[in-house]
């Protein structure tokens, strides 16, 4: 018996490469099916919140921000604590902005923040960095920030950079804040984020981001740059200086991360619930300054709680209960209905190892499932966040695909669940390979890795048999050798480098510098 024809498959093929294909995931997949909390639970936790903030409060809030926050409502006691009667709190909550964009420095990287569209970038202030080429940790650099965000800049999975390392080779506060202002905006064209220490760094980048947008006044038009602002020194302080820096920030129209960052058992409850409960606290301190001072600001409800090893106090980023922590997080925010970040991806391992695969994974899958709107930190960190490794962010890349094209599940629809597509090829091949359903969905439902390694282990072996870093280790090499984005125009960075103390060479940004 000859084979049956293909002819009729060939022609389905053919109509279905002319039609439009829309890829399996992008920035945005909606999360919120992994609920670690009750309805009832959360309750609780949000009556704890209301309670702290309206009878314990907050300490050292700064002239400024307290003389405003009483204007508006706001107590303070006799112990000099800022307190927020619970009217004030929830009043702020159901006015403050659900949504909004956050603008790439090109509109292509433009995404849309809040409702549990989950996104994930880097994050991060890690002091060392795993050097690319003598694979030992060294002190991390204003190049190194340049380099890691060309690489993010080609990382299809990572939605924005926020600067993931500390320049260590600047020399005042403000030559780091206005350093790697410049590294970041230069190497990428997604949208950047960076921790002002106070105002006097926020005022004077200002410059620097309008003449990158195109002008004075424009980057107010399209604010690409968020201020990372750690508002509190948990528990339940304020940080003067960046109090400082939250106002200058807002009043610049900069979006605002606010970022609670107690650690359990430590400067949190080692209770979860309870470190739940204070992050939530004091991250709506400073939403609610934030509001006071312009009610359209953008606020991100970043509720940051780590996890401690109690038998050592030492942070663990890659632990069971920090995935629960940032999921529980998720939830929260998703009652208040605000945009929010929570912290996952924070390894504990030293390398791109199994232990770090392993960590990243669950503790960015529960984010995401439990619906974060942003997850920072998710690329490319190590040793609980002392430490990174250019390798990880392609490999992060991968995974981190990998996790979005769960969060968007399954599609179930009129052509998914087919009688006839099932019962032709029953009466017909017995099999679905050409079948042009097939070949439909081939990229629209399947996700396909760049380093992830599917053959069969002989062709594996013929190929050389090298394992997923070493793979990484390729594809950061020619990015880094190869792409030097051109955003910027010359002028415009010759403009910059006259009136700011820019210390990344020139002739490192272009290729053939001799580093790469």
């Amino acid at each position: 018996m000859s084979a049956p024809s293909r002819t009729p498959n060939r022609r389905g093929r053919n109509k279905q490469i002319a039609t439009p294909i829309l890829p399996p995931i992008g920035p945005g997949m909606t999360g919120g099916h992994y609920q670690p909390l009750t309805p009832v639970e959360i309750e609780r936790i949000h009556e704890l919140v209301l309670q702290l903030l309206a009878d314990l409060g907050l300490s050292q809030v700064t002239p400024s921000l307290q003389a405003r926050a009483v204007d508006a409502g706001c107590e303070v006691d006799g112990d000099g604590r800022l307190r927020f009667p619970r009217a004030l709190v929830e009043d702020v909550i159901a006015k403050t902005r659900r949504k909004f964009t956050l603008h790439g420095i090109d509109p292509a990287h433009d995404i849309e923040i809040g409702g549990q569209r989950v996104h994930t970038g880097t994050g991060g202030a890690a002091p060392t960095i795993l050097d690319f080429h003598s694979g030992k940790y060294r002190e991390s650099t204003v190049a190194d920030l340049f380099d890691i965000a060309r690489l993010v800049d080609k990382m299809d999975n990572i939605h924005w950079y926020h600067r993931s390392v500390v320049a260590r080779d600047t020399k005042t506060i403000l030559d780091l804040d206005i350093n790697t202002t410049y590294a970041c905006l230069s190497g990428t064209t997604k949208s950047i984020a960076v921790s002002y220490t106070d105002s006097a760094s926020v005022k004077a980048v200002m410059p620097m981001l309008d003449a990158v947008a195109g002008g004075e006044g424009k980057f107010r038009e399209r604010p690409f740059c968020t201020a990372v602002c750690c508002h509190v020194v948990p528990p339940m302080r304020f940080a003067t200086e960046s109090c400082e820096a939250l106002e200058a920030a807002v009043e610049a129209g900069m979006p605002i991360l606010l970022v609670a960052a107690g650690q359990a058992g430590a400067t949190a409850p080692a209770a979860l619930a309870g470190a739940v409960a204070q992050a939530c606290a004091e991250v709506l301190a400073g939403l609610i300054l934030c509001n006071i001072i312009d009610p359209n600001c953008r606020g991100i409800f970043a509720t940051w709680p780590f996890v401690s090893d109690l038998r050592t106090g030492a942070m663990s980023g890659g632990s069971g209960e920090q995935a629960l922590l940032s999921a529980a997080c998720a939830q929260m925010a998703a009652f208040y209905d605000l945009p929010n970040s929570v912290p996952a991806g924070m390894t504990d391992s030293k390398l791109p190892d199994m232990q770090a695969g392993g960590e990243k994974g669950y503790t960015v899958s529960l984010a995401a499932h439990a619906g974060a709107s942003m997850i920072h930190e998710s690329a490319g960190m190590h040793g609980s966040l002392m430490g990174t490794s250019f390798e990880s962010y392609v490999l992060d890349n991968d995974l981190l695909g990998a996790i979005l094209r769960t969060v968007k599940g399954v599609d179930v629809s009129e052509d998914s669940v087919n009688f006839d597509v099932i019962r032709d090829v029953v009466m017909g091949e017995g099999h679905y390979l050409g079948h042009p359903q097939t070949f439909a969905r081939m990229k629209t439902d399947y996700l396909y890795p760049n380093i992830a390694d599917r053959r069969s282990v002989s062709e594996w072996e013929d190929a050389g048999g090298r394992d997923a870093r070493d793979v990484a280790r390729d594809q950061v090499s020619q990015i880094l050798t190869e792409h030097y984005p051109s955003h910027i125009p010359e002028a415009v960075d010759l403009q910059l480098r006259d009136n700011f103390n820019i210390i990344l060479p020139r002739a490192r940004m272009f290729a053939g510098n001799g580093d790469w």
